[in-house]
């Protein structure tokens, strides 16, 4: 069992609700992102959401993508993510991280090369946002074989019909996205929620984690009572667009923390 499945167990056992952080790899600098990412596990992440900045995130919001920008403008690279994650792992062997972004990165790396580096990186899983379940033998089954988790997607446009290709080979957890459309753009509802989560958890048979739409402590104790944990990003990633010192940053990601982790205590 990898460190993701390592976690879950963990946090079941212990009846609570798993809290995932997001940040941009490289914003607003490589050596501030290194130094927040080496704090997110004392504020009470279970499991990182490292982004890989793309030029194109067609997924993101304003927020995110101007923090990918920053961290364009500041140098980053896939090299420079993985070596990160290098760094973050001389400190930290346990805690999960999931590099998330998009194909063109990997591809122009090679596959092949990129899950060999991604591997001895310390790296746990992918979320490739942009890569359907058609397409599963271009980096899902490599990153299997790799020893990776391939996390998907699922969103509230996922019907039944479409849910069992979604979830045939995706590990770890499955990501439901609350809203339709980009990141930071609505508010997640949990009643909203609470049905799909249900449905997507009988049919893989997997964790099912909420992200999107999550800005509070209040709403990520809300969205956790109904999920196995929920994925903030844009609130932290804010926060940093702020200029706001690291240890501000980590006292919001550790509120965030605490209404998730307030979900579980709540069940028990």
């Amino acid at each position: 069992m990898g460190r993701i499945g390592t976690t879950f167990a963990r946090l079941q056992a212990e009846g609570q609700k798993a809290f995932v952080a997001y940040i941009m790899a490289g914003d607003p600098d490589a050596e501030t992102s290194l130094q927040v990412m080496r704090g997110l596990p004392g504020a009470g992440v279970d499991i990182i959401e490292l982004g890989m900045p793309f030029t194109d995130p067609m997924a993101d919001g304003p927020t995110i993508q101007q923090a990918g920008q920053r961290a364009l403008a500041a140098g980053q690279t896939l090299e420079r993510t993985l070596d990160m994650v290098r760094r973050f792992r001389e400190g930290d062997g346990d805690t999960p991280i999931v590099l998330m972004g998009y194909y063109n990165p990997i591809y122009s790396r090679g596959v092949e090369r990129f899950l060999a580096d991604a591997v001895e990186a310390g790296i746990d899983g992918l979320i490739v946002v942009d890569l359907p379940p058609e397409e599963d033998s271009e980096l899902c089954l490599p990153a299997r074989a790799a020893g990776l988790d391939f996390i998907r997607l699922a969103t509230p446009t996922t019907d039944d019909a479409r849910l069992p290709a979604v979830v045939r080979n995706t590990s770890g957890f499955v990501y439901y996205v609350s809203i339709t459309g980009i990141t930071g753009a609505a508010t997640a509802q949990a009643a909203a929620v609470a049905p799909d989560v249900a449905r997507i958890k009988a049919a893989s048979g997997l964790p099912v984690l909420v992200g999107f739409g999550i800005t509070t402590p209040g709403a990520a104790q809300d969205i956790a009572a109904v999920a196995d944990g929920c994925v903030v990003g844009s609130a932290i990633v804010k926060a940093i667009g702020e200029g706001r010192s690291v240890a501000d940053v980590l006292q919001t990601v550790a509120a965030l923390a605490a209404g998730t982790h307030a979900a579980g205590a709540a069940v028990d």
